[in-house]
């Protein structure tokens, strides 16, 4: 049960982390504000049981600088399938610094809650983890003010023996809009 527990999880964090997100600036062309974030839908069908899970992570930035900026990011994701049920939700701090345009590295802190249910065993499990994400990427402008990110990051805080996500690294790739 933990295997397909654990499966579910990474398929979901996969699937939730690889979306495209998107960032735009608020208040016109000199504004220093950006917002933007992510979302995933996913599904499994069959005989096995299937699923549905939703993610949402909306952020909200200041620029800082021509090159580094800051802001809070938040995320919200629910699974639900015939054996197992599952939300998280996540706040903290972000910082991204732009190199040239063209990489990038990103922090992030999130405190996660989460509710979790077994439902053949009926056991139910809640907490808290918190998470230091740490990484980079590349960025390619797509249109004017718009860049393309593929990176991926790291939880320096994740420990396999105790944490309730199935691994320590995320992908991400989006779209930012007013960089």
């Amino acid at each position: 049960m933990k295997k397909i527990i654990l499966l579910s999880l990474v398929t979901v964090a996969f699937a939730a982390n690889a979306q495209i997100g998107t960032s735009t600036q608020v208040g016109g062309e000199n504004s220093k504000w950006t917002v933007g974030g992510s979302a995933g839908l996913g599904g499994s069908f069959g005989g096995n049981g299937g699923g549905t899970s939703v993610y949402l992570s909306p952020r909200v930035g200041y620029k800082v600088t021509e090159n580094f900026e800051a802001g809070l990011a938040g995320s919200f994701n629910w699974s639900n399938s015939k054996y197992y049920s599952a939300t998280t939700i996540g706040i903290g701090p972000f910082a991204n610094y732009y190199i040239a345009r063209n990489f990038y590295v990103s922090g992030m802190f999130q405190e996660y809650f989460f509710n979790q249910k077994d439902k053949y065993s009926n056991v139910k499990y809640s907490g808290e983890e918190a998470a230091l994400y740490l990484g980079g990427g590349y960025m390619q402008k797509i249109g004017e003010r718009a860049y393309l990110q593929i990176g991926g990051m790291y939880n320096v805080l994740y420990d396999k023996d105790k944490s309730v996500f199935g691994g320590g690294f995320i992908p991400n790739v989006g779209v930012v809009f007013g960089l």
